[in-house]
């Protein structure tokens, strides 16, 4: 579990914040200019501290339970250009300037992955 009692994250940011049960809020990455959703990572609040303050996106690995900035080993950075924090508090929109690919797989969005799911049924089309 990522240890957060120490962040020096902004508390008025801290408070908006509803973190799941390891401390962790889901964070949707998208590439600024285009509105490209590239993938979905987890900060707790020194991750989005770190993400605020040096401008690199910053999340908790929750299978190596570690932090890691998204780049310093494959090259493939993200450079933030704003962070918002959604009307519950349970997610946040990371607007990242993507250098690369921004999925392990070396495709660029982790969202590509051929065609959509179909939906069966549902509201006017």
């Amino acid at each position: 579990m990522p240890a957060t009692p120490a962040s020096g994250l902004d508390p008025q940011i801290a408070d908006r914040l509803k973190r799941d049960a390891a401390g962790l809020v889901a964070a949707v990455v998208q590439q600024h200019d285009t509105g490209e959703v590239l993938m979905l990572g987890w900060m707790d609040d020194e991750a989005l501290h770190r993400s605020l303050t040096t401008g690199r996106a910053t999340y908790w690995s929750r299978s190596r339970q570690q932090y890691w900035v998204k780049g310093d080993t494959s090259g493939n950075v993200q450079y933030v250009r704003s962070i918002a924090l959604d009307c519950d508090g349970d997610a946040l929109l990371v607007r990242v300037d993507q250098l690369g690919p921004a999925c392990h797989t070396g495709k660029r969005s982790c969202f590509d992955v051929g065609s959509p799911l179909a939906v069966t049924e549902g509201g006017p089309r």
